[in-house]
């Protein structure tokens, strides 16, 4: 260094900080021997705090404005050290800078479920992540509890500890609030606020405040998700036998057969169809003969008779009662409810094809199950001639 660049840096000292990281929280102002001369002028911006640290103590805290460092504006470092006016004395501390604004975007989740007992489900793991800000409130704290003589500090470094406490409280919160997995989603803004409160005072203890904290998702385990699609794919096909029939004219209409089930359903309408022109071939002709069937040309084979078709499937009935609904019961059964008084006109019964429930005495398929039943015939009369 030249004598010009060493009497520069005697008359001129300026001392600031120009942050362009995104992510550091603390830097030090390196200065050689850490030697700040009386008069020095220092500069904070906003969003900024400067904090003094003489032979290991804190002596000042500059929120944003410039300063001169002189006895008027320095009280408590004047008591720490007697000032010298000239260039032999100037006196030895360190200048922090610190970033007060906010850090946002910071990352938490779970890393291992959390156990927790649902009223619905019983006994379920849950993971759950999300995003918070993060800032600094009291600069003299975080000084001396999280950052000691770190030169250059970032938010990494803390944020791990943050992830640590968040995940405790939400563990805390979440078992006991005793609300349903299912009603989490809507109850995430409720959650967070209470999350919240509880990691205050442990992030306050260190200096920092969270401004924001949101949950963006709880989840349960795949395995139980995929439960979940399944139950909530029958609640959406309800009836089978219509989902059935549905499925299949799809299946023929696709044109190609539709894989295997239209490849059955194919076959199947094949045979139907070969059965049907059978039978038409095997009607006497106009003359009063009847045709030969096309097996019969060649000898020994034996006649194609089409199976009957499958009789169509009985209807099941479902029965509402006392806000309940229990079944499916067949005809039959629904007969023997009848004769042990179990079954009334007026029960409410449903059925696939109804448009809602109604009384069993109104369908006229079931009406017949009401209908008076006949006494029994007298005892015959004695033998004999009539007189």
């Amino acid at each position: 260094m030249g004598i010009l660049d060493f009497l520069t840096g005697e008359f001129i000292d300026v001392i600031h900080w120009t942050d362009d990281t995104r992510d550091t929280m603390v830097w030090r102002f390196e200065r050689e021997g850490h030697a700040i001369k009386y008069g020095a002028k220092l500069t904070v911006r906003e969003g900024q705090t400067a904090v003094f640290v003489h032979e290991g103590q804190l002596a000042d805290i500059f929120p944003p404005g410039l300063y001169e460092l002189e006895t008027n504006n320095m009280p408590v470092l004047t008591t720490l050290q007697h000032w010298d006016h000239g260039f032999q004395s100037p006196f030895k501390s360190e200048i922090y800078f610190l970033s007060t604004v906010r850090f946002n975007d910071l990352k938490w989740g779970t890393r291992n479920p959390i156990m927790l007992r649902d009223p619905e489900f019983g006994p379920v793991r849950l993971r759950a992540f999300g995003t918070y800000s993060m800032r600094i409130t009291d600069p003299g704290r975080f000084m001396t509890e999280i950052v000691g003589t770190d030169g250059e500090f970032t938010a990494d470094e803390i944020s791990f500890q943050i992830r640590n406490v968040i995940v405790q409280a939400f563990a805390q919160v979440i078992a006991g609030s005793g609300i349903a997995v299912l009603d989490m989603a809507a109850n995430t803004a409720d959650l967070s606020r209470h999350i919240l409160r509880a990691i205050e005072p442990v992030v306050a203890a260190y200096g920092l405040s969270l401004p924001e904290f949101y949950i963006e998702n709880i989840s349960l385990p795949p395995a139980v998700e995929a439960a979940m699609d399944k139950r909530s794919s029958m609640g959406i096909v309800g009836d089978l036998n219509r989902y059935t029939q549905f499925a299949a004219a799809e299946a023929l209409a696709q044109g190609d057969g539709g894989g295997a089930m239209g490849t059955a359903l194919g076959a199947g309408l094949g045979m139907a169809m070969g059965a049907q022109m059978g039978g038409q071939m095997m009607q006497p002709g106009p003359w009063g003969m009847a045709p030969q069937p096309a097996a019969a040309a060649h000898p020994g084979a034996q006649p194609v008779t089409a199976p009957p078709p499958p009789p169509p499937p009985e209807p099941a009935w479902h029965i509402a009662r006392n806000g309940a609904t229990t079944g499916p019961f067949l005809r039959t059964e629904l007969a023997q409810m009848v004769a042990h008084g179990a079954l009334d006109p007026t029960t409410l019964v449903w059925s696939a094809g109804l448009p809602g429930w109604a009384a069993a005495g109104t369908v006229p398929t079931l009406a017949g199950l009401f209908a008076p039943q006949m006494p029994p015939p007298p005892p015959p009369p004695p033998g004999g001639t009539q007189g």
